[in-house]
């Protein structure tokens, strides 16, 4: 039986955190829960995903969250690859509409940013592939700054510099204009709402210089595309490929990426399946299944030192925009059902760190409750507040009734507050 994503009332938060620990129990389908009373929680298969455990401000992977045990693995996304395709993707929209794209004619092709999370891995490396396609990007520690920036329309900010484009033998000055952190006042980050309210602001301060919208994900991006850049004209550009902005490429929206969530949703399931049934964790992944899952090379990579798994993303643009209108669809070369007989019914404990998550509740939840059901797993959703941690640990009160755990973390420092539960 699926369980949707809800958040529990205390009392019941109360009463699954009093549980006896360890105990071997059914699903109210009756789908038998075998092993999970003969494997310490601190042994059981473990993936995090979307959220790669590591230091908000280096980057650097916590690799102790990653080596938690043997069957532990990350499922992400290749984010520096992703990055440069959207950095790409808006310099060469520019440069093929460059007769157009200056709406004031004042020789600068002006860009305002909106920035996800500061200390994300990913959100870093979309700003930096962005500033970096455009000559915006300023080096910091050997690394473009990610930094927001402000305001930043007279072009003197330290943070980023004006870059250049040259079309058809003239030179244009590309400028970021403005650049925030989309942070609400509850402290959720990639905020939809913050974003619609910034480029209110900005287009009221100086919107005839804003040429191009550009957003570290979707969720923003049509906030600012429906609150004022698609009655203007202005073409925005975000990332994940939810299937409203995909929608919204026929109506000027200029891009966005697909991060594969297809293949990431069935990573995060495969590899705790693989584990679950004690096969080679290549299985139904780059080597096929019985059933005849297999992923080709063109659709992921695995970093053996990293212990991760990324999808690689696809730019999706007026051009190829009708083949990812669907975006909960399954990816075919892995929709085969397994034998129940081979991989019976287990029990995964599966969180969201922010249910109102456009991405992650619109796309990747779907997908993964499509993917739970022909691998045979019977998924528990828990719905986070994308403000704390506690909001989520507070629900794995009682690992011992999983058999195998999936996390996305609220922030990528946050790890040990799991493994500190699942190692007692």
């Amino acid at each position: 039986m699926k369980k949707k994503l809800a958040l529990l009332t205390m009392a019941a938060v109360m009463a699954f955190s009093l549980a006896a620990c360890g105990s071997t129990t059914t699903d109210g389908g009756g789908a038998a829960d075998a092993g999970t009373s003969d494997v310490a929680n601190k042994d059981k298969p473990l993936v995090w995903f979307n959220r790669q455990p590591s230091n908000s401000s280096t980057g650097e992977l916590d690799m102790t969250a990653l080596n938690f045990n043997e069957d532990t693995y990350y499922v992400g996304f290749d984010a520096n690859q992703g990055a440069e395709l959207q950095g790409t993707m808006v310099r060469d929209y520019i440069e093929a509409n460059i007769d157009k794209i200056d709406r004031n004619g004042d020789g600068v092709i002006g860009y305002v940013l909106a920035i996800g999370d500061i200390g994300h891995n990913d959100s870093i490396a979309r700003t930096r592939g962005v500033r970096s396609a455009l000559g915006t990007g300023v080096e910091a520690g050997g690394n473009v700054n990610s930094d927001p920036i402000g305001t930043n329309t007279d072009g003197s900010a330290s943070a980023v510099q004006d870059g250049t484009i040259e079309v058809n033998g003239t030179t244009y000055t590309v400028r970021e204009l403005a650049s925030q952190e989309m942070k609400n006042s509850a402290g959720a980050t990639w905020d939809a709402a913050t974003a619609g309210n910034a480029i209110g602001t900005w287009s009221s301060s100086f919107g005839d210089q804003i040429d191009i919208v550009v957003s570290n994900n979707d969720g923003m991006g049509m906030s600012m595309f429906n609150a004022w850049s698609k009655d203007e004209g202005v073409p925005t550009f975000g990332y994940d490929a939810n299937a409203d902005a995909v929608a919204a490429i026929a109506e000027g929206y200029g891009g966005t990426i697909s991060q594969h969530a297809d293949v990431q949703a069935y990573l995060t399931l495969r590899v705790l399946r693989n584990a679950l049934d004690g096969v080679d964790v290549d299985t139904g992944i780059g080597t096929a299944d019985e059933a005849g899952n297999v992923l080709s090379e063109d659709v992921y990579v695995y970093n053996a030192d990293e212990r991760s798994y990324y999808a690689l993303n696809v730019a999706v643009t007026s051009e190829n925009y009708q083949d990812f209108t669907d975006s909960t669809k399954v990816y075919e070369p892995v929709s085969k059902q397994l034998d129940e007989s081979a991989s019976p019914v287990k029990k995964v404990w599966l969180n969201i760190y922010n249910a109102s998550d456009n991405f992650l509740s619109s796309t990747y939840q779907p997908l993964l409750e499509n993917y739970d059901d022909l691998l045979n797993l019977d998924v528990e959703y828990i719905g986070g507040d994308g403000q704390t941690e506690s909001n989520i640990t507070n629900r794995l009160g009682n690992p011992g009734q999983y058999d195998a755990f999936a996390i996305n973390m609220v922030k990528t420092d946050n790890a040990a507050s799991y493994t500190s539960i699942l190692s007692q």
